[in-house]
């Protein structure tokens, strides 16, 4: 049976189905009540499964008419693909990489065998290095496949 945490992920990430523009605006407390848990079972909800390696950027505005506003990032976007560029700067860990790499196969960017073929090549086992050294190749790894798929995307017509 699926956690809380993972029953809230999916149930935001159907919202999104009805939102074309990919901005979802959710008032955190009402969600709360919705799921009877506490609003910073929401707020670690967001933290942790819609971040920007993931795909999303999230922002909040507290007070009495506060919100909590989620962009799915459109991943062929050139910019978004610069972001994430920048969010690796000089090392990222195996779990910020995969989840990079998951979200580039799901918005089929890349095929589930170019997801696997990745994955082996970010996996801290194939890295035989110490963590922070496994860190920085990872990275420098994750940007050259980056910026390979920004190449591959500019010669197809894209931005």
């Amino acid at each position: 049976m699926a956690n809380l945490s993972d029953i809230i992920e999916d149930f935001i990430k159907k919202m999104f189905d009805d939102m074309p523009e990919g901005i979802l605006e959710i008032q955190r407390n009402e969600m709360a009540n919705y799921f009877q848990c506490a609003p910073s079972q929401i707020n670690y909800v967001l933290t942790t499964r819609f971040t920007l390696e993931r795909g999303y950027f999230v922002e909040s505005r507290r007070g009495g008419g506060g919100y909590i506003r989620i962009k799915k990032l459109k991943i062929r976007e050139g910019e978004f693909l610069k972001e994430i560029i920048e969010y690796i700067g000089e090392s990222i860990s195996g779990s910020e990489a995969k989840a990079i790499i998951e979200r580039l196969w799901e918005e089929e960017v890349i095929t589930e065998r170019e997801m696997r073929i990745l994955c082996a090549a970010i996996n801290k086992y194939n890295l035989p290095l110490s963590p922070a050294d496994q860190d920085m190749v990872r990275a420098r790894i994750m940007k050259a496949v980056i910026t390979a798929l920004m190449d591959h995307e500019a010669r197809k017509g894209g931005n």
